[in-house]
């Protein structure tokens, strides 16, 4: 049996930083909205989301070392796997069982959650679970849903979900939010894809850096962090975000470089590499500096 160290690998726990910057979002909404927040709801909310976060990553190391694509890719900090797999072929049972078994504690926690606050929590419930093993096996291969499914994951189901359970209700205030990481994790996968178009492309896949070219997804890119800076000051102009969540323009500064940095060394990724890790700071910066204004609101 493989030790709980290998398995650090096919779990990307480098990367789970993202989940409890969204979860905080979805915190700080209900703390603006309602003035107080269960705390133990908020515990079992992350412990559910990095479970899913986690079987989301391991669906993906192990699909893509079974299809024989991670055998195929270019590998950068950001993309292309952790190469755990192909090194360590033995992990794969072990990865695709933590896989399983991630999703079904964030299933129970979400049963557990639609029995304490209702059934309207439903839909977004079984969204956000069907979407963990389906993206790789599945939507991956149209290109519009492999560009939206992981923002709608990261955003509108995991801040709404948060807000909701902490509140009982939706709000528009929650919607509003979840729109700053819909638009940057959309962004973020959306880059992480330049480096693997080859490889992708000869799988199978499907996604606009390989329908319409490296060039062409770069205005999606460019258009999405507008689209994230737009919805924080229309929240804030119509009152559904509070003043201080304009402190979540600050990542602008990183923004225009990180898009300038894409367009012009879309096809250069050695050069790339910098920017894509630029893109990451302004994911987990931007949802915390807009919580951030929630919070001392």
């Amino acid at each position: 049996m493989p030790n709980k160290k290998s398995l650090l690998g096919p779990m990307r726990a480098n990367f789970l930083i993202l989940t409890p910057a969204c979860v905080l979002l979805g915190c700080g909404t209900a703390m603006w909205v309602s003035g107080h927040i269960n705390i133990f709801y908020a515990a079992l909310i992350l412990v559910g989301a990095i479970s899913a976060h986690i079987s989301v990553n391991t669906f993906n190391e192990y699909y893509d070392f079974k299809s024989g694509l991670d055998l195929k890719t270019e590998r950068t900090p950001f993309s292309g796997g952790t190469g755990t797999l192909p090194e360590r072929p033995d992990l794969a049972s072990s990865t695709h069982y933590m896989a399983w078994i991630t999703l079904v504690i964030t299933a129970l926690i979400g049963v557990y959650f639609v029995w304490v606050r209702g059934l309207a929590l439903l839909p977004l419930g079984i969204l956000g679970l069907a979407i963990i093993p389906l993206y790789t096996t599945r939507l991956n291969y149209n290109p519009f849903l492999c560009l939206i499914s992981p923002g709608l994951g990261f955003g509108p189901l995991m801040v709404m979900g948060t807000h909701f359970v902490l509140t009982g209700h939706y709000s528009v205030t929650a919607f509003i939010a979840s729109l700053v990481p819909f638009f940057l994790v959309n962004n973020l996968l959306l880059l992480n894809q330049y480096p693997d178009v080859k490889a992708d492309k000869s799988v199978g896949r499907r996604h606009f850096p390989i329908v319409i070219g490296l060039k062409g997804s770069t205005f999606i890119y460019g258009s999405f962090l507008l689209f994230t800076y737009l919805a924080i000051v229309l929240g804030v102009y119509y009152a559904y975000l509070p003043e201080f969540s304009l402190i979540g323009l600050l990542t602008i500064v990183l923004a225009i470089p990180a898009f300038v940095g894409a367009y012009r060394y879309s096809e250069n990724i050695k050069k790339l590499i910098p920017f894509m890790g630029i893109n990451v700071i302004i994911n987990i910066l931007t949802p915390v500096l807009v919580a951030v204004g929630l919070f001392i609101t």
